[in-house]
């Protein structure tokens, strides 16, 4: 499975604080759950990824 592979299944995310510092991207999905955490810097830079490809799909779609 790739990044353009579409698949048909219902997830759940939220991202928020540790109280550890870090922050946390929760994923839970047919009954997995997924907890990632990130030193504020690198999720910071995630965020950017996340910025810099809405960009690009905004112009491939219009």
């Amino acid at each position: 499975m790739g990044i353009n592979s579409e698949r048909d299944i219902e997830a759940n995310m939220q991202i928020g604080p540790t109280d550890l510092g870090m922050v946390r991207i929760y994923i839970e999905a047919d009954g997995v759950e997924i907890p990632m955490d990130f030193e504020p810097e690198e999720a910071e830079e995630i965020a950017d990824e996340i910025r810099a490809a809405a960009q690009a799909a905004r112009s491939i779609s219009g």
